[in-house]
């Protein structure tokens, strides 16, 4: 969900682009000279505009923060960061344009993003062909590390991508874990939105709602494009379940979960981290109190090694919140800007030739304590950190009710 590239500053801030430039020059043979040092660019790929625009534009500010952070602190000597931003519109084929445009820019050394599994699964090969290294914080679909058999046998398709998010391999069944041991629901509703996403995530926490004794008490699939679900909502009523899990973003959850209760059916409404916003509750009104989602990670607010990336991002004036995302995006960023100073630091200090095959070489062992925790990668790419927490809506926000790790 990063973009790089090398222009005025005034126009790459409002860009929301960091970018690591060589004496205000793209030539990537202009490696750091004598007089003046190298900016390397690191690109953001998210939703800019549309529907799930406040997720992305979270996103892109916390990248941001991460770049002026370390270039404040002269993080990697010689080295200033910059961050370019492009809007994929939640859409795979403009992600895949955005994909081609960063690996063209040879200031970009890295890519933060996308917000969208489906997007990602566009980009994933054009970077890896480039030898660009990719970190999302949010993408969640097990098959985009481990392959398309991750169930069976996992196997990694591309070495350049990473994520500082755990996997719906995890997310789905501690939902089923928490609905059916904390919340005693038996009965569930399951409905999803035919993405790559929202299909990944029913599929999980349904295996494991089943598992643990539960019953199916029917399944929908909704047009995402659409914002009227009564038929559905009616057939929700009629089933008896005692719960709904939806599979899917907060633009399509927040209309279902008040048209299901509009129909009679007073239960929750549950979903992912893709629900996990404050524009869940706003688009659901009123009924939506008793709602819940999971997100990946810890509380951030909660969090001792968050304090100072939330009083950060209150001092720059981002004119929107850092919302699920933020602490993932600037862990993401700050992995790559890691992977830099290691690629730096092994040459002399100077960028090398091949700096991008460096970078992305030094990303697989890359560990340090960052905003959300401790970040390190798996052999597959995954995070490491596999901490998950389940969110309620009471008097209008959302609100943690239990933290922890799948055990399954």
């Amino acid at each position: 969900m990063r973009q790089r590239s090398l222009i005025a500053i005034t126009a790459a801030l409002s860009a929301g682009a960091l970018t690591l430039t060589a004496c205000g020059s793209r030539d990537s043979d202009d490696k750091g000279s004598d007089s003046g040092g190298t900016t390397v660019t690191i690109g953001i790929d998210a939703p800019l505009t549309g529907d799930l625009s406040a997720l992305g534009l979270g996103i892109k500010n916390s990248v941001d923060l991460a770049a002026k952070t370390a270039n404040k602190q002269k993080y990697v000597d010689g080295i200033t960061f910059k961050v370019e931003a492009l809007d994929d519109q939640a859409q795979p084929s403009s992600g895949q344009q955005n994909a081609t445009k960063l690996v063209a820019d040879k200031s970009v050394l890295g890519v933060v993003g996308p917000l969208n599994s489906s997007v990602a699964e566009s980009m994933q090969k054009v970077f890896d062909d480039a030898k660009l290294v990719e970190v999302s914080p949010a993408n969640t679909n097990p098959a985009l590390t481990q392959g398309t058999d991750w169930a069976t046998t996992k196997k990694r398709v591309y070495t350049s991508y990473f994520r500082t998010a755990t996997t719906d391999a995890i997310q789905g069944p501690f939902a089923a874990q928490y609905l059916i041991n904390d919340a005693k629901k038996k009965k569930v509703f399951v409905i999803d939105d035919k993405k790559t996403y929202g299909a990944g995530l029913a599929g999980t926490f349904t295996e494991e709602f089943k598992k643990l004794g539960g019953t199916v008490a029917g399944t929908e699939h909704i047009n995402p494009d659409s914002k009227d679900f009564s038929a559905i909502a009616t057939k929700v009523k009629n089933s008896g379940a005692d719960v709904v899990y939806y599979g899917g973003e907060y633009p399509q959850a927040g209309p279902l979960s008040k048209q299901i209760k509009a129909a009679g059916a007073k239960i929750p409404v549950v979903g992912g981290d893709g629900i996990y916003s404050a524009d869940f509750i706003k688009l659901a009104g009123a009924s939506a109190t008793g709602d819940l989602a999971t997100s990946v990670g810890a509380p951030v607010e909660e969090l001792a090694s968050a304090k100072e990336f939330v009083a950060n991002y209150k001092t720059e004036g981002y004119k929107e919140a850092y919302e699920a995302y933020g602490g993932y995006s600037y862990d993401s960023a700050w992995a790559i800007i890691e992977a830099v100073k290691k690629a730096v630091d092994d040459n002399d200090g100077k960028l090398p030739d091949d700096a991008r095959a460096k970078v992305t070489a030094a990303m697989q062992n890359v560990s340090f304590d960052g905003v959300t925790g401790k970040v390190s990668f798996d052999e597959f790419g995954d995070a490491t950190n596999k901490q998950l927490t389940v969110y309620a809506v009471e008097n209008g926000a959302w609100k943690p009710v239990k933290s922890g790790t799948y055990s399954g």
